[in-house]
């Protein structure tokens, strides 16, 4: 058969084919080619799924340990019949197909800002198409970004009226905003209290089969797990993360086992139970008292929010795969099996699901489910970990140490002081309340808040990222906001019976992002407006009525236009500054991702010969910025870089605009390691080149100290030189040789050390907010310099003090 092909092919190459021929051929090769990306697209998918299971689905998988314990308890002990254990199931049923099923796999999942998901993400899309934020350092080159993706064209005129409304008042953002740190607060408190309920649950097991073990004793272990749990986040969820997904699948599919046995064993009448005329039958017999146990139905659905939430792990067609195809048949077994076995064993509601296990399977099953609830909650740990890091980049939280646990996943990040007030939480939780239904109804209420902020923000986002009509939004908002808002009535019921304690932890977390949020914006205002005139600058001359010391001078400022206060400060308080100097401003834009060739935007502070320089570096809320130690070398190749281009495109020379004050470009990361402009070089930096690099004395023995005490920081020193170009413009080599003398000359960085402080005239709570609330969070947070890893040594702080 082989040289029979070959013959083929040869006879094909020795006759010329026909064109309709030679069309075909193409055709197939073109669905050839299609028909293997469509396989490798499937089997990413299909891998991707399969992992989803440990990260995603854990918590949502465990709910069956405590459901329907938690629907039968207080008033409902009234009702414990087998009519009513078909109704709670039908609930229970229904539940999981309209909201994880329905609403967020088939159109939340859709909502995703360039692959990521959660709260903030829908915010993000929010501030993008409409101006929502309320911090206004954004800027045109923004949205010029790859990632800054708009929807589709053409608003009707109800959705451009409602978008000019929000737009027009600031109480209105200021709501949105509030409403989205909620949600973001409630996402907190889930990190809090789903480890306890979880780990609480499945321990609860060991004390339904030995007798002689006692609550505390079972409360001890779970405290003893809790703590190893939250003391191993520090190692990062991929070196045990290989574990996850095998621990999950093998939980749901032996529980879908199970589920199966007791419903043929037990009671297979409850499949007729999956019609909702029996949810109509468990209201008229309930009355009141069945709607106040739809608190315990909600924990059914506990832990969806996380398949949007994790979405930048995975993909949508992932998530579209693992729930309905896997996790959703299994846990509706599940469900169906316990409610048959409850249907002929009223008795057991208090430990219904230890109970329904056979005895042959009682502690393998107990060893998988307790291993689950870990997994669990290390999901909706690490999910909290992230909405603090997407809180911090917005500016919506005070700066903390965030710790990238793997080099190749970006979204695996530990927060040390968050995990240790997690834990201290989660302990005090577990101890004081020592009941998994007074958690149960704290946790529910925290679920449920947070799957209708969700729905309300998917509505805006129908109306001005999708740029539907509101009529296509209303429905949506009509039919998911009155089923979530009716379970959280049933939750806000029992407020009294721990349910205050979502409340508090998100009043206490809101409270601080708030607080945060209000002092960053009014310090922003003030820098905003108290601007350095160019006028007087440029009425200095180009040595700025100042010696010009060699070096250069980089000023950190939150400012992406202008210049800060805090520059004019320093001149007027010391006689000397830098041959060149570079203002600095690392911002967060509304989007995941920046890629790394969009990252500077460079530009050009007066005429040529002052040797000023603008350079922001945009970074998205889930960018990592680490510290590879090439900052000062990528901004000097980017400099050089944009100085070479302005030479050849005269539009961005800022000799020709009024305000000297020029229009910035956007440099490429990764033209400049080319060293296209500059040639590069590099060399060991160890303490005879880090003194050589500086010429006063006393810095090179502070530096000499620095680097014995600090082995492990020395980096390779990268040397710049001017390439031999006889056709290059005398005035373009003059100032690349200064700033390569500059360069060599040592980089010092400048950064204004604030003290933020009320007016006199302010009001009482404006007085109470930024001198006691910002100015004890900004004492206690992480410092600039540190969060932005600039040296030690090289740091110059100027004092500012800030009356908002």
């Amino acid at each position: 058969m082989h040289r029979v092909d070959i013959d083929h092919e040869r006879d094909s190459m020795e006759q010329p084919p026909s064109p309709a021929a030679g069309q075909t051929q193409l055709e197939r090769r073109k669905g050839t080619l299609a028909s293997k990306f469509m396989l490798v697209n499937i089997s990413s998918n299909l891998l991707l799924a399969y992992q989803s299971l440990g990260v995603v689905y854990g918590d949502v998988g465990t709910s069956p340990l405590y459901v329907y314990r938690s629907i039968f308890v207080g008033k409902l002990q009234n009702y414990q019949t087998s009519e009513a254990i078909f109704g709670a199931f039908s609930l229970i049923f229904w539940t999981i197909t309209l909201i994880p099923l329905l609403k967020y796999v088939f159109v939340v999942l859709s909502a995703d800002d360039n692959g990521e998901g959660g709260t903030f993400a829908l915010y993000s899309l929010l501030c993008r198409h409409a101006k929502f934020s309320l911090l206004p350092n954004q800027q045109a080159a923004d949205e010029e970004l790859s990632a800054y993706k708009y929807g589709f064209s053409g608003q009707s005129t109800s959705c451009l009226s409602l978008k000019r409304f929000l737009e027009k008042h600031k109480k209105s953002r200021t709501i949105l905003l509030i409403v989205v740190l909620l949600g973001a607060c409630m996402v907190i408190g889930d990190g809090v209290l789903t480890p306890a309920m979880s780990v609480i649950s499945s321990m609860s097991g060991i004390q339904a089969a030995t007798e002689h073990l006692s609550h505390g004793g079972v409360l001890i272990l779970s405290c003893i797990i809790l703590v190893g749990l939250f003391a191993l986040q520090h190692s990062g969820t991929h070196r045990v993360g290989f574990l996850f997904a095998p621990i999950v699948t093998i939980w749901l599919i032996s529980i879908f086992l199970i589920g199966l046995y007791n419903t043929i064993f037990w009671n297979p009448k409850i499949v007729s139970a999956l019609s909702p005329y029996y949810i109509v039958k468990f209201f008229k017999e309930t009355g009141k008292d069945g709607w106040v146990s739809l608190g315990g139905v909600l924990l059914s659905i506990a832990g969806s929010e996380a398949m949007f939430a994790d979405l930048g792990h995975f993909t949508a067609t992932s998530m579209r795969i693992a729930f309905p195809f896997f996790v959703y048949p299994c846990l509706v077994v599940q469900y169906m099996g316990q409610a048959a076995f409850l249907s002929k064993n009223i008795d057991s509601i208090p430990n219904s699901f230890y109970n329904s296990v056979p005895d042959s399977l009682y502690w393998p099953v107990f060893v998988i489910a307790t291993l689950s609830a870990i997994v669990g909650s290390q999901a909706v740990i690490t999910a909290t970990f992230s909405i603090v890091k997407q809180c911090n980049a917005l500016g919506c939280f005070p700066r903390v140490k965030i710790v990238h646990t793997s080099k190749h996943i970006k979204g695996q990040i530990y927060v040390p002081e968050i995990n240790w007030i997690l834990m201290i939480l989660t302990l005090a939780v577990a101890v004081g309340f020592q009941d998994t239904t007074l958690i149960g109804n704290a946790y529910g209420l925290a679920c449920m808040t947070v799957m209708f902020i969700t729905t309300f923000l998917m509505a805006l986002v129908i109306i001005f990222v999708w740029q539907k009509s509101v009529a296509l939004a209303i429905p949506f908002l009509l039919l998911f906001g009155i089923i979530e808002g009716v379970y959280l009535s049933s939750a806000c019921i029992k407020i009294p019976q721990g349910g205050w304690v979502s409340l508090v932890l998100s009043f206490a977390f809101l409270t601080i992002m708030f607080v945060w949020h209000y002092g960053t914006r009014k310090k922003y205002n003030f820098d905003l407006h108290n601007k350095v005139p160019l006028k007087w600058l440029l009425g200095l001359g180009p040595s700025l009525g100042i010696v010009r010391v060699p070096g250069i001078g980089l000023i950190y400022s939150e400012l992406a236009t202008g210049i800060p206060s805090i520059f004019s400060h320093f001149v007027t308080n010391l006689p000397a500054f830098h041959n060149v100097m570079v203002f600095v401003c690392v911002k967060s834009v509304p989007v995941p991702f920046v890629p790394p060739e969009e990252r500077f935007l460079i530009g050009r502070i007066c005429p040529r010969p002052y040797r000023m320089y603008r350079c922001i570096a945009r970074y998205g809320y889930k960018d990592i910025q680490r510290d590879n130690g090439n900052f000062e070398d990528l901004l000097i190749q980017s400099i050089a870089e944009f100085i070479q281009m302005e030479a050849v495109e005269p539009q961005l020379s800022s000799s020709e605009s009024p305000s000297f004050d020029g229009r910035m470009a956007v440099i490429s990361t990764r033209s400049v390691q080319s060293g296209s402009t500059l040639l590069v070089s590099e060399e060991d930096y160890g303490i005879t080149n880090s003194i050589q690099s500086s010429k006063s004395l006393t810095l090179q023995s502070l530096r000499s100290a620095g680097d014995d005490e600090n082995p492990q920081m020395r980096r390779r020193r990268v040397r710049f030189r001017l390439p031999e170009n006889p056709g290059m413009d005398p005035a373009v080599r003059d100032e690349l040789s200064d700033l390569i003398d500059a360069k060599d000359a040592g980089v010092a960085y400048i950064m204004g050390h604030s003290y933020v402080k009320a007016r006199r005239s302010a009001s009482f709570m404006k007085k109470l907010v930024i001198d006691i609330g910002y100015s004890f969070l900004r004492k206690n947070c992480r410092g600039p310099a540190v969060a932005l890893n600039i040296p030690h040594i090289s740091l110059i702080e100027v004092g500012m003090i800030y009356y908002v």
